[in-house]
């Protein structure tokens, strides 16, 4: 059985914890904007992480509890060749049980309401159990 940091982390390499690290040391004005609306447990209670690696990827922000991914998009995810690395992206962590939301820079500067309503509504609302567990297990 993998322990709760396996699963925390799904097996990324040391590489991208440099990485990780790195980019939390250089935030843009929208994560850092985000950041300070979810940072210790701030919205809902939840706890959420930033620049955190799973698998051989960092995600923005990371809710493990909620096993939700917050990424927030600047101009660059509209060229054609990252739209497809972030659909890749996304399928992999769908598989690994995490479901990936997005928004673009415009919207947390602009909208960050609707954007902070929109993640605690996924993270409130009611999910199947991961693998059936809980279900007389």
């Amino acid at each position: 059985m993998a322990t709760h940091e396996e699963n925390l982390f799904n097996n990324a390499s040391g590489k991208q914890f440099e990485y990780g690290r790195a980019l939390r040391q250089n935030l843009t004005p929208a994560e850092f904007v985000l950041w300070e609306k979810l940072r210790s447990r701030r919205l809902g209670g939840f706890k959420f992480r930033r620049q955190h690696p799973i698998d051989k990827y960092i995600a923005d922000f990371y809710c493990h509890e909620a096993r939700l991914v917050v990424e927030v998009d600047g101009g660059i995810h509209t060229i054609k060749m990252n739209k497809e690395y972030d659909i890749e992206r996304d399928n992999v962590l769908d598989k690994l049980g995490i479901t990936t939301i997005r928004f673009t820079n415009g919207e947390v500067i602009g909208d960050m309401v609707n954007v902070l309503e929109r993640i605690l509504g996924y993270l409130t609302s009611p999910r199947p159990s991961p693998l059936g567990e809980g279900e007389g297990a």
